[in-house]
């Protein structure tokens, strides 16, 4: 599902609160270095526009809506292509492949998610709510420094999804707004993805 085809029905705006993005966005640089495990040397997100598609479903990202995800690893890289690995949702591809690869003792470089607190995004839709797909290199931002607003209304490429944020006042308004609970990346574990 093309997200731009939500945009024409669109039942609804919301966009980042400007105040809270500005205390969101100063501890994002802050945290990025810490991802690579060594001196800032962790790799810069990549866009994820085009034609690329997801390593788990294979459907192109940028032709469907909600949060991407990217992982690079230290010393492995994902069947077919460099790193990073790419996703489409994080429920149903990233966190599933993070765990998964974890378990293999694959070694994480860096780990990126959509930051929703530093874009303009939008949730639309009659019957279902999907929040737009942001898949520009400028939109991720260090998947560990995220709150996660799990179980919510709003849908992304394959259903319900995590939408992350950079700033923990804009996790809790989304989820006042759109239910669901606030976790942090390391509480995401299969129980939660299975949920």
């Amino acid at each position: 599902m093309d997200s731009r085809s939500h945009d024409h029905d669109c039942s609804h705006r919301f966009t980042r609160r400007t105040a809270l993005r500005i205390g969101g966005g100063v501890a994002v640089p802050a945290l990025a270095g810490c991802l690579g495990g060594g001196g800032g040397d962790a790799p810069d997100p990549v866009s994820l526009t085009g034609s690329l598609s997801c390593d788990v479903c294979g459907m192109v990202i940028g032709n469907h809506p909600g949060p991407n995800g990217q992982l690079f690893y230290r010393d492995e890289h994902p069947e077919g292509h460099d790193n990073p690995a790419r996703f489409d949702t994080l429920k149903h591809c990233f966190f599933p492949y993070k765990l998964e690869h974890e378990q293999r003792g694959w070694g994480i470089a860096a780990a990126y998610v959509t930051d929703y607190s530093s874009v303009d995004y939008t949730v639309s839709g009659d019957d279902e709510q999907y929040i737009s797909s942001h898949p520009e290199a400028a939109a991720f931002g260090p998947a560990e420094a995220m709150s996660y607003v799990v179980g919510s209304s709003v849908r992304g490429a394959m259903g319900d999804d995590f939408v992350s944020f950079s700033a923990s006042a804009d996790a809790e308004s989304f989820a006042s707004e759109y239910g669901g609970d606030v976790v942090a990346y390391d509480d995401i574990d299969q129980g939660l993805v299975g949920r």
